[in-house]
């Protein structure tokens, strides 16, 4: 069962595009969010010189995902100011302290390694990482220290505008399935709040139509390099369960072209989400 928290965002600048300070219940940790265009206005604030773990996030032409690189700090701001001089992919980023100063340098150490295996596991960007980073040797206390930490980092990202470190939930509960059969393939999947997602063992067609979008031609693309997509038998199958933005963008990348998810996407008794969702609204 979820627990409720809350969250508060600070803007200390008053611009809702630029810096902001996100503070979570119940946690010592402090999430600095920043442009690249306002990064040298935002380093005159003291959390850049504190200990801590970062993520710079950006896009690239060639693919459809999220490109992002992790890092850590002791403190940050050495390691950003290289980052802003050296590496042009990222537009923004975010950095982890805590009010209290408690992190230190293995503990940053072993935050960025976790986040790292994360978006490798969940297959949701590119990493701009070329190694993996060495997990510290921590005591069991330290350790359980910050897997919580990360637990609400993870509770922050999506708020950011940043949902590249969670695999879709094992845990479907009462969740209708939803199917599409056509072209010869059959695709199930179902609706949450974070997306669509399309179940393990689901077929996707390999063949294109011409005016299908780039967006979903770079994301086909990117799917079959992560091993999502799998060649088999003359069409593509899922390897894993796989979370997409939107039912519709799940339906065409399954379908080879653009396609409306609400109406492509039908229970077992041939309605369509877009019924089913009419319907529950009614019914509400």
């Amino acid at each position: 069962m979820s627990i409720p928290y809350s969250i508060r965002m600070f803007l200390p600048d008053g611009d809702p595009d630029g810096l902001r300070l996100i503070e979570k219940s119940n946690w010592t940790g402090l999430g600095v969010v920043f442009s690249r265009s306002g990064y040298k206005d935002a380093l005159k604030r003291e959390e850049f010189q504190r200990t801590g773990v970062y993520v710079l996030v950006g896009t690239s032409e060639e693919s459809s995902l999220p490109t992002i690189y992790i890092g850590e700090g002791d403190p940050v701001r050495p390691r950003l100011d290289s980052h802003y001089v050296k590496k042009d992919f990222w537009t923004w980023g975010v950095h982890f302290v805590t009010s209290n100063q408690s992190l230190n340098k293995a503990h940053v150490k072993y935050l960025e390694s976790r986040l790292i295996k994360l978006a490798k596991d969940a297959k949701q960007c590119n990493l701009d990482n070329s190694n993996d980073s060495s997990k510290p040797t921590l005591s069991e206390a330290d350790v359980a220290d910050m897997e919580s930490f990360i637990q609400d980092m993870l509770k922050v990202f999506p708020l950011i505008g940043l949902s590249v470190f969670e695999k879709p939930d094992q845990t479907r509960g009462a969740r209708e399935l939803l199917h599409i059969k056509a072209k010869g393939i059959k695709a199930k999947g179902y609706e949450t709040s974070r997306g669509f997602v399309v179940l393990k063992g689901s077929e996707a067609v390999t063949e294109e139509v011409p005016s299908i979008h780039q967006y979903l031609t770079n994301l086909r693309t990117d799917l079959v390099k992560k091993g999502v997509l799998e060649g088999r038998n003359g069409h593509y199958v899922f390897t894993e369960d796989y979370i997409f933005s939107s039912p519709s963008t799940a339906a065409g990348v399954i379908l080879g072209r653009s396609s409306n998810g609400r109406t492509c996407w039908k229970s077992p008794n041939g309605m369509n989400l877009k019924a089913i969702q009419t319907a529950n609204t009614m019914e509400g």
